[in-house]
């Protein structure tokens, strides 16, 4: 009876061990991700003037990566969306988004923006967004001002 439990501590102490291993697989971006709630991508599309200012979490799977220096990435419903809202962070900010979360489900949080006229860099980020995805006007429009992410 002994030899049974023990094989049955030892069998959950493996199962918790993966566990861990699998949490520990999660890349952490920036400040990562604080908000517990998540915004959809969908309402963000209905009414995105309502969310402009506002510090949001959205959650998605990765669609698009800036492929010169990991500098955006964009998130959609599923990897085949053509509804994607793409995550800027700044040059001076330290994130480098990889070219290797292409796929994977990720998690980000920062300020819904709209992209002012003026602002050069955010329209380039589109620009190489829309050729790498059947974007939309929303995409030269809205971004997340990203200050972290999690990809899975």
């Amino acid at each position: 009876m002994q030899v049974i439990t023990g094989i049955a501590r030892v069998a959950a102490l493996g199962l918790m061990a993966v566990a861990v291993v699998s949490a520990a697989g999660d890349e952490k971006f920036g400040k990562g991700v604080s908000l517990t709630e998540a915004t959809s991508i969908k309402a963000l599309y209905e009414t995105p003037d309502k969310f402009v200012g506002k510090t949001i979490r959205i959650d998605g799977v990765v669609t698009a990566v800036c492929e010169e220096m990991g500098c955006w990435m964009a998130l959609g419903e599923t990897d085949k969306a053509q509804n994607t809202v793409r995550l800027k962070v700044d040059h001076d900010a330290g994130i480098v988004f990889p070219i290797a979360a292409k796929g994977k489900n990720a998690s980000a949080e920062g300020v819904f923006e709209k992209i002012a006229e003026g602002d050069k860099e955010a329209k380039e980020a589109a620009a190489e967004q829309a050729a790498q995805t059947a974007g939309s006007d929303f995409a030269k429009k809205y971004q997340l001002k990203a200050t972290g992410a999690i990809v899975k």
